[in-house]
């Protein structure tokens, strides 16, 4: 007996259960929907475009459609000045826009900020333009600019101008009058961050600052600015791209003229896709678009030091 149980073999361990996969896969798993989505309305779209931008494809001509290589970009750098007016316009109004937009978005913020009565509606007044559609904005600056019930009639009246004049018919004045209805939408989204900002600064460093004898444009340089940096580089940089791609205000206000004064490249992407029918083309154009932003983007972004320290 004692022979046998020096024999006997050791019970066995007794078996691990097998670890379940699940929870490893489930954060996964809850994000697939939304990847499948951001695959289906934004990747596949842009793949299409890179690859319409390399064909001829016009759906009113189809015996002409067909691989182009790179005939597109060729006629868009080589053979349309329309290119480069569009693309000028578009430079010179996100300059306009962003640098006129931050400088009243920040004025804004500043004063919003104080403590005075009657803030809250204050800051409610000033935020609600950025509510407005841009289309529905089109609109007010529309009515606003019309030669027989607008402003300018009203100046007629006191003496300023003469009755029938539209400032969006006349080249010398369209671009202002654009420039000021969108600077009405557009001024409050750079207040509402500036603003935020501004909250979460430590008033102890304002106190510290004031008892050395620092006067008020030494605190808003030293203290203020470094302290908003990152704010106005996103919100600058987030306002270029939107300006850059702005269409349904710049349409709907003066439909792109007169004379072509007030043409996007987005909007010139628009008509010759829509209205031309020449979809291959505006592939390209829309091509040379994203690459310009991603550039300029990318560039800014490193210049600027975003996310840097701020001294």
């Amino acid at each position: 007996m004692a022979q046998a149980a020096a024999v006997a073999k050791p019970p066995a361990p007794p078996r691990r259960r097998r670890a379940s996969t699940t929870p490893r896969r489930l954060p996964y798993l809850l994000v697939a929907p939304a990847a499948l989505l951001m695959l289906g309305f934004i990747v596949y779209p842009v793949l299409n475009v890179f690859y319409y931008s390399l064909q001829d494809y016009n759906p009113t001509k189809p015996w002409r459609n067909g691989f182009a290589g790179l005939a597109n970009f060729t006629r868009a750098f080589a053979h349309d000045p329309q290119f480069w007016d569009t693309l000028t316009f578009s430079a010179k109004w996100v300059v306009v826009e962003v640098g006129a937009q931050l400088l009243f978005g920040l004025a804004l913020a500043l004063i919003v900020n104080q403590t005075f009565v009657g803030r809250a509606v204050a800051r409610a007044l000033v935020f609600s333009p950025w509510a407005v559609s841009g289309v529905l904005t089109s609109a007010i600056w529309v009515l606003l600019y019309n030669s027989q019930t607008g402003v300018t009639r009203y100046l007629a009246d006191a003496g300023l101008g003469s009755y029938g004049t539209s400032w969006l018919s006349d080249t010398s004045t369209v671009f202002p009058a654009a420039v000021a209805a969108d600077l009405w939408r557009g001024v409050p989204f750079f207040a509402i961050l500036i603003l935020a900002d501004l909250q979460s600064v430590p008033g102890d460093l304002y106190e510290a600052a004031e008892v050395d004898g620092a006067s008020r444009l030494q605190r808003f340089r030293h203290i203020t600015l470094p302290h908003l940096k990152d704010a106005i580089v996103l919100a600058t940089l987030l306002r270029a791209v939107w300006e850059f791609n702005n269409v349904d205000l710049l349409y709907t206000l003066t439909g792109g003229g007169p004379a072509g004064e007030t043409t996007t490249l987005p909007l010139y992407i628009a008509r010759t896709s829509v209205d031309a029918h020449d979809f291959g083309y505006a592939s390209a154009l829309t091509t040379v678009a994203f690459v310009i932003l991603l550039f300029c983007s990318i560039l800014y972004l490193r210049l600027s030091k975003f996310g840097g320290s701020s001294k």
